[in-house]
């Protein structure tokens, strides 16, 4: 299997660590979440309210002991009232699961703030789904009958937290979106020198399905039709059929936290009776001599077509976006599907090349690796954060999906998850937020941050926090500003920078002090002259 041929792999991840058993969180503080009757007692449908919640749903293999457990001590008839547990019991039911529940239940996964996630998420599909724009692909019979109204949106973190909308359980075929696995298992095979000597890594510039290739006779990139064809000549050449295309379902399987993918027959036979232009593409390639050695053609062009008439749902390819997020580990199950190399060669070419010819204007919006396909089907990754799958039929003039950009667009409005927001920082100039933050984190940390460097004179940190939108003029909790501790620490500099700024010359603390107060009681007479003129307010003499 791939990534895992060498035993050495492991599922790791860039997240904090289970504190189970490690001096973390005490039980009392992890029980204290979840409600308790007069005698102490557990509730355990709380415990999976609280799990809901953070995301982490009852389905997730990571909790299924707990689950498991839970459902065996409830009673049977059903008793009335709810069912309580002592905290020795409701201890045991956990104790395999623990890492996990004491992670959702104090805020520790990668979305501390899942229910803001969840809300933003179900007022972008009311908004979007008004859309109507854009036509459903004609040029394959079968999805041209396909109900173009359906639209899902769905979402996994690297944590594992989940939530779908919409028409999340209707499966649909990846078409397109299939590439980025076919180009990820190549690499896992053969190395990205040996893949390449085959497929080129640059735009094309041009439809996704257009007869053209590079100087040196080569396709463009493995995310247009004559790249991914030369994937699939490149994937376990010397397995059958059958077993290339089992090969593929049980990655994406993999990908997708266990659950069986589906093949949809009819769009297959559909998209193979009118490939006229995929045939196209691989016989210039042949004559081209870009194969390697041995290929046989008319196989690799079945296979082609077999691997984009894979079937998933939202759920599904979300759960598969967030396992290239987490570097190619599937957070559900923590099988390393894919090396952390693999998957950076795959979304460097997801991002320049992942959405047709619209890739350079979706890479300069949006900022995010995202491969469409013409089913409606858009993968959006956010790397070390989450997976996003939005599946509306209806398509642009590029061939993607018209609801699935729009959503990808409001999430970036929302959010600073393009690769360039911390450039540009969070707060309420931008009106974005830090969805890795816990709720009120980031003002919190932002205070706290500008009043170290305003203590050490440090004007660099002082701007790079202004760019973030951190107010300048903030106060910690003994109403203590920047201005105040620069005046006091005799920072001049720093002083005319925030002045320059515009910051109040007059804040004054919990215990009535100004800015020239410090400046006067710290000797710093110079400073405090400055601050008079500004102020407006006669200067006091130094004690």
């Amino acid at each position: 299997m791939p990534a895992a041929k060498d035993g050495k792999r492991t599922a790791t991840r860039s997240r904090a660590p289970s504190t189970a058993g490690h001096g973390g969180e005490s039980r009392a503080d992890v029980f204290a979440c979840f409600a308790q009757d007069a005698s102490g007692r557990l509730s355990p449908d709380r415990l999976l309210e609280v799990l809901h919640e953070a995301g982490i749903l009852r389905d997730d293999p990571r909790i299924a002991e707990t689950v498991a457990r839970l459902d065996r001590v409830r009673p049977s008839p059903p008793v009335a009232g709810p069912l309580l547990l002592t905290a020795e019991e409701f201890t045991a039911a956990t104790r395999r699961n623990r890492g996990i529940i004491e992670r959702a239940a104090c805020g520790r996964l990668a979305v501390p703030d899942f229910p803001a996630l969840v809300a933003d998420l179900r007022r972008i599909h009311e908004e979007v789904r008004a859309d109507r724009s854009g036509a459903v692909a004609s040029y394959i019979p079968q999805l041209a009958r396909v109900d173009p109204d359906q639209f899902a949106i769905s979402v996994c973190t690297v944590d594992g937290q989940r939530f779908s909308i919409g028409d999340a359980d209707v499966n649909f075929c990846l078409q397109s979106v299939s590439k980025t696995v076919g180009y990820c298992l190549t690499l896992e095979e053969h190395g990205p020198d040996t893949v390449h000597r085959h497929v080129g890594r640059e735009p094309s510039g041009q439809g996704f399905n257009e007869l053209t290739f590079n100087k040196a006779g080569l396709p463009h990139n493995p995310m247009i039709n004559a790249g991914a064809i030369m994937s699939c000549a490149l994937i376990q050449r010397g397995l059958d059929a059958a077993d290339r295309f089992d090969f593929v379902a049980e990655t994406w399987k993999r990908l997708a936290g266990g659950r069986s993918v589906g093949f949809n027959n009819s769009v297959y036979l559909s998209e193979r009776n009118t490939a006229d232009r995929n045939f196209a593409l691989g016989y210039s390639m042949r004559e081209r001599g870009a194969f390697p050695p041995g290929t046989d053609l008319l196989a690799t062009l079945e296979f082609y077509i077999q691997c984009c008439s894979i079937e998933v749902d939202a759920r599904q390819l979300a759960v598969a976006a967030a396992s290239l997020a987490n570097a190619g580990v599937c957070p559900l199950t923590e099988d390393p599907v894919f090396s952390s190399q693999t998957v950076r060669h795959c979304l460097s070419l997801m991002s320049s090349c992942g959405m047709y010819d619209f890739s350079g204007e979706f890479a300069f919006t949006i900022g995010l690796p995202a491969k469409s396909g013409v089913s409606g089907a858009l993968m959006l990754v956010v790397p070390q954060l989450m997976g996003i799958a939005i599946w509306s039929p209806r398509l642009d003039g590029h061939g993607n999906s018209v609801r699935g950009t729009e959503v990808c667009r409001r999430l970036v409005d929302c959010y600073n998850v393009h690769t360039y927001d911390l450039l540009t920082g969070t707060g309420a100039e931008t009106g974005k937020r830090d969805p890795r933050l816990k709720r009120h984190q980031s003002a919190t940390e932002g205070i706290v941050g500008l009043c170290f460097a305003a203590s050490r004179g440090d004007v660099n940190e002082i701007r790079r926090l202004a760019a973030c939108n951190v107010p300048l003029d903030a106060a910690d909790y003994d109403g203590r500003t920047a201005l105040h501790l620069a005046a006091a620490e005799g920072h001049r500099g720093l002083v005319e920078y925030l002045l320059a700024k515009g910051v109040d010359p007059r804040p004054v603390d919990r215990w009535g002090g100004t800015p020239l107060d410090d400046a006067n009681r710290s000797g710093h007479r110079d400073l405090a002259r400055l601050l008079a003129e500004v102020a407006g307010t006669p200067r006091r003499p130094a004690p």
